[in-house]
């Protein structure tokens, strides 16, 4: 059975790059428009990894981890920031929050299947 991949992003294009990329080896991908629609269908289905994007409505990506890491399905289950936000001081904050690692946008989509194949294989 495939692992689950949460694609967390309000960017339509980004969902589907994901996605696709995702899909094309081998994972099942399920996408959220935001932290709250993210947050719903992580407790809604056990997720292997979840991938999310930093600024976004109704709930950011790092308080969509820190909710995430309040919940005991998901303490110890990765969670990748896919953001634009590249400075320092922002990943502190992710890696306070309890994220797992961190990817620039626009990604290669090679190199995201390999951190992703690294981290739940």
């Amino acid at each position: 059975m495939p692992k689950t991949i949460l694609a967390v992003d309000d960017s339509a294009s980004i969902r589907q790059m994901v996605s696709f990329t995702l899909k094309s080896a081998g994972y099942d991908v399920v996408e959220a428009v935001d932290g709250m629609d993210g947050l719903e269908k992580a407790k809604a289905r056990a997720i292997n990894l979840v991938l999310t994007d930093q600024n976004m409505p109704r709930m950011d990506g790092l308080t969509l981890i820190r909710t995430l890491r309040g919940l005991p399905r998901y303490k110890a289950t990765p969670i990748l920031m896919l953001t634009t936000e590249s400075s320092d001081a922002m990943k502190t904050q992710g890696r306070a929050a309890g994220a797992t690692g961190w990817l620039v946008k626009p990604f290669d989509p090679q190199k995201l299947v390999e951190v992703v194949k690294k981290v739940i294989g």
